[in-house]
């Protein structure tokens, strides 16, 4: 049973999952993840978001914890995916006088989850709209896609929180102990990414609010530093590279193209470029290869050609970076061909989809495996990133 203190009236009543081998079924996450809601308790007592129905006797179980007996009054529901919406029917039915607090897109989206009879007993709030639970005042902002179009966010006047919904998120469950950047990071890109525009007018709006606790859906309360987090919502969300480095992700059919990709690596290391990650898009998780391609500045896509076009992984990789709003990088490109090689044409087409793509010419050429004259071109390459 988990039950933390966040403050002398608020309290964590969420779960971690550690039987969960992929979330969202894509996303792999070695150590879990946590769902998670919260009580703030007054005269008046707001659960905020249930949590997934894999976590549902936990939930529960915790919620009564806290309640002590008490009543719930109101379930304020910031969004309805089902990591956090999973038990709101069963909310409503344990507690029939309890009422649903949301704004008008999520309550249209409810019928389409759950079979609940809402008459009298939903509060529909706006942008701007405050609930008073006796000494807290909670006020709703509206987060129209981040990254659902019924989203919103919670701040607590009173104790300055903000309910923050999915963003601020990570993966892993609360009691793992990793680094928060990396796995906030890859899950901010994968499941965020695409929204940038619209994480940007939310942290505009949360710019306006004096917080000192976010309260994220997923992953850690943060109470410290929290300049740092939003620091890095600002350039995630703008964009912009993290890190000066330089991700190589390869597309090799019988391991030539690799050995290539690796043989850049070493090259650019050699150059002093500290920051030097490589993937193998048909082995490796694509989920971090895509963190990696956000978190650096400069990229190199190799990858051989294969029916007349592209090897399906690099296919693959170059539609999710499409598909997350990939830009503002600067590209080099190898393409392996035994009689015919396109990839390489291929692949700066696909680029030209993405905004504020510079790609380097020439493009490197290697026919079946590498020789003196495409080692040379590989040196080449190697000197203009060093430059980039």
């Amino acid at each position: 049973m988990k039950n933390i203190t966040i403050t002398d009236t608020i309290r964590y009543i969420g779960a971690d999952d550690k039987t969960i081998d992929l979330f969202e079924s894509q996303y792999v996450v070695p150590n879990g993840v946590s769902y998670n809601s919260y009580v703030i308790l007054d005269e008046k007592i707001a659960i905020m978001d249930t949590v997934d129905a894999r976590a549902e006797k936990e939930w529960f179980a915790n919620l009564e914890n806290v309640l002590e007996g008490r009543l719930p009054d109101y379930l304020v529901v910031s969004h309805l995916e089902p990591d956090h919406a999973g038990n709101i029917q069963k909310f409503m039915e344990k507690y029939p006088e309890a009422q649903i607090v949301t704004n008008a897109k999520a309550l249209s989206m409810l019928p389409q989850f759950f079979t609940l009879d809402m008459s009298g007993r939903s509060i529909v709030v706006a942008e701007g709209e405050e609930l008073v639970l006796g000494n807290h005042i909670l006020t709703f902002v509206m987060a129209p896609m981040v990254h659902w179009p019924e989203v919103m966010v919670t701040y607590d006047k009173t104790e300055k929180v903000l309910f923050s919904a999915d963003g601020f998120g990570k993966f892993g469950a609360l009691d793992t102990e990793e680094d928060w950047t990396c796995e906030a990071r890859r899950y901010y890109i994968n499941i965020v990414g695409k929204y940038g525009m619209q994480v940007q007018a939310l942290l505009k709006k949360a710019a306006a609010l004096d917080i000192r606790i976010i309260c994220p859906l997923h992953g850690p309360i943060l109470t410290e530093d929290l300049g740092y987090y939003i620091g890095k919502y600002q350039i995630w969300s703008g964009y912009e590279p993290e890190d000066k480095g330089v991700l190589i992700a390869y597309a090799s059919i019988h391991g030539n193209t690799g050995k290539a990709a690796r043989k850049l690596a070493e090259m650019l290391k050699e150059k002093g470029v500290e920051n030097v990650s490589v993937f193998d898009l048909a082995r490796d998780d694509m989920a971090e290869t895509i963190e990696d391609a956000y978190r650096y500045d400069r990229m190199v896509l190799a990858a051989a050609t294969y029916d007349g076009g592209l090897f399906p992984c690099m296919e693959n990789f170059l539609a999710h970076l499409r598909s997350k709003n990939f830009q503002k990088r600067t590209v080099g490109i190898i393409e392996n061909g035994s009689w015919a090689p396109i990839a390489g044409k291929l692949m700066k087409a696909s680029l030209a989809d993405m905004k504020e793509i510079t790609v380097l010419e020439p493009v490197v050429t290697i026919k079946s495996t590498l020789n003196k004259t495409s080692e040379a071109q590989l040196e080449s390459l190697a000197q203009e990133l060093t430059k980039a």
